[in-house]
């Protein structure tokens, strides 16, 4: 396999009960990255502390607000050739990393490699969520499976930060849309944990974000088409 510089992309507010196993996850996910770049969003249950506690962690404050606004900013700030992205309550799995990173070392025109994902209780769920998911493993376009080529971003732009939430799904469509090659490998690469405090879950303008998202995915495809 080539050589490939990672920048692994955290955003953490308040997430001192999870971040550490994420963190922990990343040295079993497969070669070390170069740098865990966590955005913190002015935590105050010691996520910081936590934070640093990892060697390879460069802690940045985070300067506005939002999850889009945060990836954009730790996209900026790190320094790897290739970009990852996890959830400070999420974990990766075993060699999950390494395989997703054989794909983009075999196959130059590809830029964005996805896994599967598995949801798991990590406490209690938010109301909506659908609890028929727990334990399944299926295909995740979500950013927390994707590494991607640090080229990309500067292609398809930055995260709409006027998004609460949806951002990763507005983005993706993004560069489908421009034709950016991806690939979903069949290994299960993510355990997503579920409990109460999941900020895309507990968003009251999730719906609404999602929508939006979608919105702005079809009028972009009717300009395009005509």
């Amino acid at each position: 396999m080539e050589e490939m510089d990672v920048s692994v992309v955290m955003a953490v507010r308040n997430g001192a009960d999870h971040l550490a196993a994420a963190l922990h996850s990343i040295a079993g996910a497969g070669r070390r990255p170069r740098e865990i770049v966590v955005l913190d969003g002015a935590s105050t249950d010691g996520s910081d502390r936590i934070a640093r506690a990892n060697p390879l962690v460069r802690l940045v404050r985070q300067q506005g607000t939002g999850i889009a606004a945060a990836y954009n900013q730790a996209i900026a700030a790190s320094q790897g050739s290739i970009i990852a992205f996890l959830s400070c309550d999420d974990v990766w799995t075993p060699g999950g990393l390494d395989q997703r990173l054989a794909v983009l070392a075999s196959q130059p025109a590809t830029q964005i490699v996805f896994g599967h994902l598995c949801h798991e209780l990590a406490g209690t769920p938010a109301p909506n969520f659908r609890l028929d998911l727990i334990g399944r493993v299926v295909p995740g376009q979500v950013m927390e499976t994707m590494v991607a080529r640090r080229t990309v971003f500067g292609e398809v732009g930055p995260f709409d930060e006027r998004l609460s939430t949806a951002e990763d799904v507005d983005w993706i469509a993004r560069a489908r849309d421009m034709g950016i090659r991806m690939v979903t490998v069949p290994q299960l690469v993510l355990i997503k944990r579920v409990h109460a405090g999941n900020s895309s879950l507990m968003d009251p303008m999730g719906g609404r974000a999602l929508l939006q998202a979608l919105r702005h995915t079809a009028r972009r495809r009717r300009l395009t088409a005509g």
